[in-house]
């Protein structure tokens, strides 16, 4: 729908934006009324009859103009905005703007008289749909009416700002296409027309007792906040009478004794019609006016984040360079906005480097195939706990499919912040898992806001397994980040066969903190390696462990004092010590202990326990003169490579996990960073405890308490 009708819905939206400004410019204007409902209708006319020669109509307009058609004492015949408490003239009736005019004819019927009326309703009816359909997904995205306004994932900016504005839009926008629809139907004449028809005895009109406007009881019972027009009678007979127009009724006055005559309630298809006008074109109200201006500015960018949405969805799409009856491993994507499917395309050009014949496609369109050996399963979940489009129909081909004897891995995308994780992959593995001639390559893998770290470990995994050299190349998920020198200021290491050091920066520029990341290219790769850094005393540390085979991890290591590398800071404020706790509750892994070596050191009054995970004793040597002791509650040291002392971190979260769950309802906040496959472990025992309680993990994910940087 979007697509067929966007040319329509962006000229909507800009001539709505022009046309937003015209009660705005109105209400500056200095003819608005501001104290209509202190004058009656009896005195307006009084002052008025008094200042003209003849008075023949009076109406207030949306603006709370003012506006008297009459002939003035010298005979002359004006329009003017009046003001009702003197009757003195106060400003000329203006014509409307030309860009009104032009912007309200293209608006209303794009200058195509009937057609283009006809269009415009039409448009006007789809984006009503649009918007329906739009809260519907969003109310399927947040999992029901009730976390409607729950934290929305940030797992793709064009995404979250699409779910954010629609939120903060959707009464607004459903307000603007329902009255655009109803007044087109209006006029079609394809709603219940009404002509008010009054009924008047005109021969047991009365003409005495006669009486002055000051004493007509219904003149001087009616504000002006209730009026709309009065037309005067056009002779003195007494036949000829006042016809007064209020906001809900029409009533007819006898001239000469002030009786009324007859009254005439509009019904409600009047009065709905009276308010759509009003609320689809903010007249009178330049509070809503901004709004409707804000709306149409938002329906543009609605137009402009779908179609970026659609194209990454689009552009995500590869050619597979063999068929699918002569490829060994078939690589499956389940994707909703277009990231998992980007990662697909990674893997899918790394295994072709390898020599590799793969065929890559979407979920739905999994079928048989004559040489698979392997199934690889890249999917996200949507929503709570659902297939992404792409996939809804997957767990029914699986079962229906009768394939020869093959392997499967299943890497599932998804957001902690959402309670179902990786639903959908959990529920591809199950049935996976339940096919007879399908075994287990690889465990189940989750992989939290797209993290390329958490990806390359899984592909770390799917090398050893298989015997593959994959390398993966970033550029397809992510851009490249503009750099900036930093000299090496110092470099420590302790022990030899731990292959762990430290690296310090003392002129670093730009600004930091401790939790953000250091983004560092190696020997001009067009990939980077992120770090997590420490802030402490202005310098920036790392620590880094040599892997054998890690590109980034060797450079670092042969980095000489006085020598630049290239990097950039990559903001991370999901994982910045929080200002207000009543505990932080700290888990590291080897290296993991960085951000946490400089949030501990710039901390002196709130509670933190940290629990620290390294291979041997000799280990902890490399940062005795960094980590602050003295200002910790507790310390848990976690050693698993000593002889008589093997155990893990998760390991003594498991014994502290009473205390640590208690902690955790009294506002403490659980910060973890290293291994993936510790915080998997550690998120199991929690998940674990809290189910006991009838509570869950993402509860307090949402609430900030629960924050994650691991690798």
């Amino acid at each position: 729908m979007a697509v067929s009708s966007f040319l329509f819905i962006i000229i909507a939206s800009i001539t709505g934006i022009i046309l937003a400004f015209e009660p705005i410019s109105n209400q500056l204007k200095p003819y608005a009324i501001s104290d209509v409902s202190d004058i009656s209708v009896g005195e307006m006319v009084m002052v008025l009859q008094e200042e003209y020669e003849e008075v023949i109509s009076v109406e207030r307009n949306h603006e709370n103009f003012v506006m008297a058609s009459v002939i003035t004492k010298a005979g002359a015949s004006q329009t003017i905005y009046i003001h009702p408490k003197t009757g003195k003239k106060i400003g000329e009736v203006v014509e409307k703007a030309a860009i009104f005019k032009f912007a309200t004819s293209l608006h209303r019927s794009l200058f195509l008289k009937s057609t283009g009326r006809f269009i415009v309703g039409f448009v006007s009816f789809l984006l009503f749909l649009i918007t329906i359909s739009g809260f519907l997904l969003i109310l399927k995205r947040q999992g029901g009416f009730k976390k409607f306004f729950s934290n929305i994932s940030k797992e793709n900016f064009y995404q979250f700002s699409h779910v954010a504005f629609g939120r903060l839009f959707l009464i607004p926008l459903l307000i603007i296409t329902f009255t655009g629809v109803y007044l087109s139907l209006e006029k079609f004449n394809l709603l219940p027309k009404h002509k008010t028809k009054h009924v008047i005895d005109f021969d047991g009109l009365n003409s005495i007792p006669k009486k002055t406007i000051a004493e007509f009881e219904i003149f001087n019972n009616t504000n002006l906040s209730e009026f709309r027009k009065i037309e005067f009678p056009f002779s003195s007979d007494v036949e000829d009478y006042f016809l007064l127009e209020l906001k809900n009724k029409e009533i007819t006055v006898n001239q000469i004794t002030g009786e009324v005559l007859s009254e005439v309630y509009y019904p409600f298809s009047k009065l709905i019609s009276y308010y759509s006008l009003l609320l689809h074109t903010g007249q009178g109200s330049i509070f809503w006016s901004i709004i409707l201006l804000l709306a149409s500015i938002v329906t543009l960018y609605f137009i402009y984040s779908g179609f970026v949405m659609t194209f990454e969805r689009i552009k995500g799409k590869t050619k597979n360079r063999y068929n699918k009856d002569e490829s060994e491993i078939v690589l499956l994507v389940g994707s909703e906005n277009g990231s998992t499917r980007s990662y697909g395309k990674m893997l899918y050009k790394a295994l072709l480097n390898e020599g590799k014949r793969v065929f890559i496609t979407d979920l739905n369109k999994y079928k048989s195939y004559e040489k698979m050996k392997y199934v690889i399963v890249l999917t996200a979940t949507y929503g709570e706990g659902e297939s992404p489009t792409n996939g809804s129909n997957f767990l029914e081909l699986i079962k229906q499919k009768n394939n020869h004897p093959f392997q499967f891995s299943v890497v599932a995308f998804g957001s902690l912040s959402y309670p179902k994780f990786c639903q959908f992959g959990i529920d591809v593995q199950s049935a996976l898992e339940q096919k007879e001639n399908a075994t287990e390559l690889l465990p189940l893998h989750k992989i939290n806001n797209k993290s390329f770290e958490a990806f390359s470990n899984w592909t770390q995994q799917l090398n050893t397994t298989l015997l593959l050299n994959l390398s993966l190349d970033k550029r397809i998920v992510s851009k490249q980040q503009k750099t900036f020198s930093l000299e090496l200021s110092t470099k420590v290491k302790v022990e030899k066969n731990d292959d762990t050091f430290l690296l310090t920066f003392n002129n670093c520029k730009k600004k930091y903190t401790s939790g953000d990341l250091l983004g560092v290219y190696a020997n001009n790769q067009t990939h980077e390696r992120l770090y997590s850094i420490a802030k402490i005393n202005n310098t920036l540390l790392l620590s880094v462990r040599k892997h054998e085979f890690g590109l980034c991890s060797t450079y670092l290591n042969n980095l000489q004092q006085g020598e630049s590398i290239k990097a950039f800071i990559k903001r991370n404020p999901s994982f910045h010590f929080p200002k207000t706790a009543s505990k932080v509750i700290m888990i590291a892994t080897g290296t993991g202990i960085a951000p946490f070596l400089g949030m501990i050191s710039e901390q002196k009054t709130t509670f933190i326990d940290l629990y620290f995970g390294l291979r041997t004793k000799k280990s902890l040597e490399l940062y005795k003169d960094i980590l602050r002791e003295d200002l910790l509650d507790n310390l848990y040291m976690v050693y698993s490579r000593e002889a008589n002392e093997k155990r893990y971190v998760q390991d003594v979260i498991q014994t502290q996990i009473d205390t640590i769950i208690s902690d955790l309802e009294n506002g403490a906040v659980i910060m973890i960073c290293g291994a993936i496959a510790m915080q998997n472990e550690v998120f199991s025992i929690l998940e674990e405890a809290l189910s006991k309680r009838n509570q869950a993990l993402s509860f307090y994910e949402k609430r900030k308490q629960i924050l994650v940087d691991c690798y």
